[in-house]
């Protein structure tokens, strides 16, 4: 782009010497109009590349309180049954694990204990879903057995539910993507308007200009390129969400709540 630029200096002022007072300085009121219509859609761009992240987000961190309120309950209502408490609690556990790797193609693999290779191996469809319906037979099991009331069950089953809209949810933006020609248009807009950039204003700011190009070009560019990092936060790149670290975290609130004093 610095090259073009001092191409484009070189041709208007060393060779075709243009002035002020040529009719090329009129691109520059062309060129202004461009601008304004490229920062809209490069604000409606981002905004809305953003919003899929931060949308993602508040869906990971819904399901961080599910998480702990359903383990409060379950650790108060099966005081009496440790066994069976434990056993609901490592569902819990594994189920932000596998809705990550459900998310992303090349999820992190951790080593969790022997149950977890044991309890993906039941799993042959839907992970998160599959994990749920086998927490919901055990539910179901212990309201037959009488260990939890038909309220109970009513307010635990809701929030299971809720475990599924996260993953729902999750699912709604990874499977949505914005459209590839969407984004190849504003990368075409951005060249061409930073390419007309010094044939306006070259006249004016001469050998200023170079610096001035590759600046504009070097803004414009990064804030395409940054909301096509953001808008798929699934991938496990350094800008999206940390799927694996708030898992461990869950993991790690579940374990101490299942281990507080009843």
């Amino acid at each position: 782009m610095a090259v073009y630029s001092y191409g484009i200096q070189y041709l208007e002022i060393e060779y075709l010497h243009l002035t002020s007072k040529s009719k090329v300085s009129n691109v520059g009121m062309i060129h202004s109009l461009l601008g304004f219509v490229l920062s809209l859609l490069l604000v409606f761009r981002t905004n809305t590349a953003y919003d899929r992240w931060w949308e993602g987000r508040k869906l990971w961190g819904k399901l961080v309180n599910d998480t702990r309120n359903f383990a409060v309950k379950i650790n108060t209502l099966l005081s009496d049954d440790r066994d069976t408490a434990n056993q609901i609690a490592r569902y819990l556990k594994y189920f932000p694990h596998f809705l990550a790797k459900h998310l992303s193609e090349e999820s992190t693999r951790l080593a969790l204990d022997e149950d977890y290779s044991e309890i993906e191996k039941s799993l042959k469809h839907h992970g998160p879903t599959d994990l749920v319906i086998l927490l919901t037979h055990k539910l179901h099991q212990l309201k037959k057995e009488g260990k939890i009331s038909d309220v109970e069950m009513l307010y635990l089953d809701t929030q299971i539910s809720g475990f599924l809209d996260v993953c729902g949810g999750c699912e709604r933006i990874k499977n949505t993507p914005i459209p590839y020609s969407y984004s190849s248009f504003i990368k075409k807009f951005i060249i061409l308007y930073v390419l007309a950039l010094p044939i306006a204003y070259v006249i004016n700011l001469g050998l200023f200009m170079i610096p001035l190009t590759v600046f504009v070009y070097y803004v414009l560019m990064s804030l395409e390129l940054i909301a096509e990092e953001i808008e798929d936060p699934f991938n496990n790149d350094e800008n999206d969400i940390p799927m694996e670290a708030i898992a461990q975290n869950i993991e790690r609130n579940v374990h101490q709540i299942m281990s507080a004093k009843k």
